[in-house]
């Protein structure tokens, strides 16, 4: 696996680190936009997925900026976080430096360490 992508064990049940990781999401100021169920996705076209849920998120006094100077930052923003459970329950982020270094623009380094630092701290609140 790439580095550009972060796998971390959670040390709480899956319904509960989705619960957790959304309040922390929202104590930092930022917005949730979606939880996409993805095993409920799967289930409604009669598949079955281990139970997944994507969390879109993202604070727009952040973001906003960076895609108004950037437009294709807007490919990766909001933040996401993936929740599943196999084995335990992980959750996994891509870094946010390395999903927009493929741009070819030479984006501001501190705010994309503060967004990779962001992902890795609300990923570390249930590790």
């Amino acid at each position: 696996m790439s580095d550009a992508v972060v796998v971390k064990t959670s040390r709480l049940g899956y319904q509960e680190t989705i619960a957790t990781l959304t309040a922390a999401m929202t104590a930092a100021g930022n917005t949730v936009f979606a939880t996409i169920d993805q095993a409920a996705a799967a289930a409604g076209v009669g598949l079955t997925l281990r139970p997944t849920t994507l969390i879109v998120f993202g604070n727009p006094k952040g973001g906003t900026p960076l895609m108004q100077a950037y437009p294709l930052s807007a490919l990766e923003l909001p933040l996401k976080l993936l929740v599943w459970e196999e084995d335990g329950v992980h959750v996994a982020y891509l870094r946010i430096s390395a999903a927009l270094s493929v741009l070819g623009e030479a984006l501001p380094p501190e705010r994309l360490a503060a967004m990779d630092g962001a992902l890795d701290a609300l990923s570390s609140s249930v590790s």
